[in-house]
């Protein structure tokens, strides 16, 4: 039987209370534990939980499908959120796990909001469709993801919509400013292209995008064109393309109440910017991802698994 350690404190008059507990995000060995807002200690994790990590896998086979039903979830998601409405613009990519110049990709003109894993599409270094869903492919999706993925080994996901605001803040050629919390999670983590070219339909234009991205870098906006995101998984970069999106959104709304009400809106200093970006490991962007994987999952009605075969979830506590 499992027990729990609380933590008690005395009043003035001796009366004991238990000091609260909350949830915190910050990730240790063990996950996420409880975090005790007034002493600071931390007076042990409350069992049973079930705690949320990225799986791992005993096959390549096991491991692609788990990648290609999240990236399907991940392509319904930024249907969800009206980022695929650009006709055949949008694009998403996932590396697969043992042929690891080949990327799986959404087909060309087809709607985000029904796609499955059979309708993803496997495509080589060459741009020669070789496997899955044997459909075409958006030409200017492969220059910039090939490039992109042969540049950035470490990089498994990549997603590029023409978004709203993503086009609209494109025209500026700026950087996202750090105006609140949420912003922090790019803070030293993006950068701007600035050589607008039309449409990408050359290899050089892709290693062009690929090397202003760098070996860092999790954003980069397209000056006149729009948004594009990179990150370790499909939930991941799922997750960092919609927060993308949507601190654009509050900066718009920012300026606009400056310039209404003539206060001057406070940025977030670098040091505490990059005190906060600190917490947005890879596996913490999965994490966040999971509320919006399982609302897609519940929507398609059974279309979509919850799960794959063959994840396996490690013990926090093995050495």
């Amino acid at each position: 039987m499992s027990t729990t350690t609380v933590t008690y404190t005395e009043d003035k008059d001796g009366n004991q209370f238990p000091l609260p507990l909350t949830k915190t995000a910050l990730l240790s060995p063990r996950g996420f534990t409880f975090f005790n807002n007034r002493t600071g200690h931390f007076p042990g994790q409350l069992e049973p939980i079930r705690k949320v990590r990225y799986p791992r896998f005993e096959t390549f086979e096991k491991e692609r499908a788990f990648r290609k039903l999240h990236h399907a979830a991940a392509l319904r998601w930024l249907g969800s959120q009206g980022y695929g409405n650009e006709g055949a613009g949008g694009h998403m990519t996932v590396r697969d796990p043992e042929l690891e110049d080949h990327f799986w990709i959404n087909p060309f003109a087809r709607s985000f909001h029904h796609l499955t894993p059979d309708d993803l599409v496997l495509v080589n270094d060459k741009g020669i469709v070789v496997g899955g869903n044997m459909h075409c492919v958006n030409p200017a999706g492969y220059f910039i993801h090939s490039a992109i993925h042969r540049a950035r080994p470490d990089v498994h996901a990549v997603v590029h919509m023409h978004t709203i605001a993503g086009k609209a803040f494109s025209a500026f050629g700026k950087e996202l400013p750090m105006w609140n919390q949420d912003c922090c999670q790019f803070f030293e983590a993006q950068t701007v292209f600035p050589a607008f070219d039309g449409f990408v339909l050359a290899a050089d234009e892709g290693d062009a995008i690929a090397k202003a991205l760098g070996p860092t870098n999790k954003a980069i906006i397209l000056q006149n064109h729009g948004l594009l995101v990179v990150g370790r998984s499909p939930d991941g970069a799922a997750f960092t393309f919609g927060a993308l999106e949507r601190c654009i959104e509050a900066q718009f709304k920012t300026e606009s109440l400056s310039q209404l009400t003539g206060f001057n809106p406070t940025l977030v200093t670098p040091d505490m910017a990059r005190g906060v970006k600190k917490y947005y490991v890879d596996e913490f962007q999965y994490l966040t991802f999971q509320p919006a994987f399982e609302d897609m999952v519940r929507a398609s009605n059974g279309v979509l698994p919850m799960e794959t075969d063959g994840e396996i979830y490690p013990d926090w506590d093995a050495p």
